[in-house]
């Protein structure tokens, strides 16, 4: 079996959909002939952490973790927070920072830490991941960004020696939504290391094709047979035995972090309307947002006249995330309002995808996500700017709850093409591509 190092910060135990990704390629590999060997942080101060995930390695994948040098315990001392998730504070608009503090911090971030605040991981990845090449007759190369530092370490590796390397992406590096807003010199050096990862990595994963256009937007001059998509999925394994039991109450189900950009605004807005025309009371429903949520979002939902029908769950284990949806009528998803959402998946909508509870999406109209709706006719999907569409989406669910009927009717066979195994094979496929005769 050839041997593949997998470079990659989000690991568990820490949380969220990266994570996900990244431990279910390297769980699926061997099935394709790829052993994973896993170089990552052994001191990683992760957004979210979930220690369950450490039993869904494989007992016999190696993983090595190796120091790093983080700047947020700085961070939350100088700004004065304790213990609060890093992106929920950090990655905030212009319009959102208020404090001297805070537009202190970020005028550091966006100075200092190119390509993000992980970059000094180079230090002790770069010197490990050599030793691990040796050590373990390393094949190719594959590394899992964001952040991006990954892909810096992967780079140097494969110029000292010489290895095939994947680049794999889940979000766009500049000019994204969590891009700091960085001043012309550091702007440029950011675009410089982008557009050099993208130059040598000899393939590129992408989760979305979003990445993919928007990388040959800013760099013409690409390859775009180099860019392969590989979509986010669910895996069945994973998921906990609860059967769906009719609630007493018509129940919706957010899973995953809220803030900045992405709110419930427009999702309350909706329920309001349907109050007004007397279609749905705050006692007919219950609507519970399991994660890691802003400030302002904990406002908005303790403000509103739904709040005696919102439950605010904390972060969780993903096996117990996954539970709250699958006892749910609906799943509600919620992408930012922003330009760039339109060609965004995020891994979560697979999952619910798998789970197979109705979908209420607010997304752009003729988004990747809209697309995919539509292909599965898993749900439905209206823009944050239209609360009026967002609206008949929720009474007609309602309705044909409250009728006994069955919500929606997915297509099973367009759904099962998107478990994680097949991610992973696709992957496999990539290193097998370019292994040398």
């Amino acid at each position: 079996m050839k041997s593949v190092l997998v470079i990659a910060y989000h690991f568990p135990p820490g949380g969220g959909p990266g994570v996900q990704r990244v431990l279910k390629h390297v769980t699926y590999l061997r099935e394709a002939g790829w052993n994973p060997i896993v170089l990552t942080v052994e001191n990683g101060d992760f957004p979210a952490r979930d220690e369950s995930l450490l039993a869904k390695i494989p007992s016999d994948v190696s993983v090595i973790r190796v120091p790093i040098l983080e700047p947020y315990q700085l961070y939350r001392r100088f700004m004065g927070s304790k213990g609060t998730a890093i992106d929920v504070n950090v990655n905030k608009s212009a319009s959102e920072r208020k404090g001297w503090k805070e537009k202190l911090a970020e005028w550091i971030r966006a100075t200092f830490f190119i390509p993000d605040a992980r970059v000094a991981w180079l230090l002790t990845a770069v010197k490990k991941g050599l030793e691990l090449v040796k050590d373990h007759d390393i094949q190719a190369i594959y590394s899992s960004s964001p952040p991006y530092t990954c892909a810096l370490i992967a780079r140097k590796i494969k110029q000292r020696t010489g290895l095939p390397w994947v680049a794999g992406f889940r979000d766009p590096w500049t000019e994204f939504l969590t891009t700091p807003d960085r001043w012309f010199l550091p702007a440029m050096i950011d675009k410089s290391l982008e557009r050099s990862v993208f130059a040598e990595a000899d393939l590129i994963e992408c989760a979305w094709v979003g990445i993919i256009d928007d990388a040959i937007r800013k760099y013409p001059k690409l390859d775009r047979t180099k860019f392969r998509h590989v979509p986010n999925g669910f895996d069945a394994s994973d998921f906990p035995s609860v059967a769906y039991v009719r609630n007493d109450r018509f129940t919706i189900t957010y899973t995953g972090s809220m803030y900045g950009r992405r709110t419930p605004k427009a999702f309350l807005d909706a329920l309001d309307m349907l109050a007004e025309r007397g279609v749905i009371a705050p006692p007919d429903i219950c609507v519970r947002f399991v994660g890691r949520f802003g400030d302002e979002v904990l406002t908005m939902l303790r403000a509103s006249r739904f709040a005696p029908s919102i439950e605010i769950v904390g972060y969780v284990p993903h096996e117990e995330s996954i539970g709250f949806v699958m006892s749910s009528e609906a799943s509600l998803l919620i992408v930012d309002d922003a330009k760039e959402s339109a060609e965004i998946v995020p891994g979560k909508v697979y999952e619910y995808l798998g789970i197979g509870r109705p979908i209420i999406a607010l997304a752009p109209r003729n988004s990747a996500i809209e697309a995919l709706l539509i292909e599965t006719k898993a749900g439905l999907s209206a823009s944050q700017s239209d609360v009026n569409g967002i609206a008949e989406i929720l009474g007609m669910f309602f309705d044909r709850w409250k009728r006994g009927e069955q919500i929606m009717q997915p297509f099973a066979r367009e759904i099962v093409k998107y478990e994680r195994r097949e991610a992973a094979h696709q992957l496999a496929s990539m290193l097998n591509e370019l292994q040398r005769p």
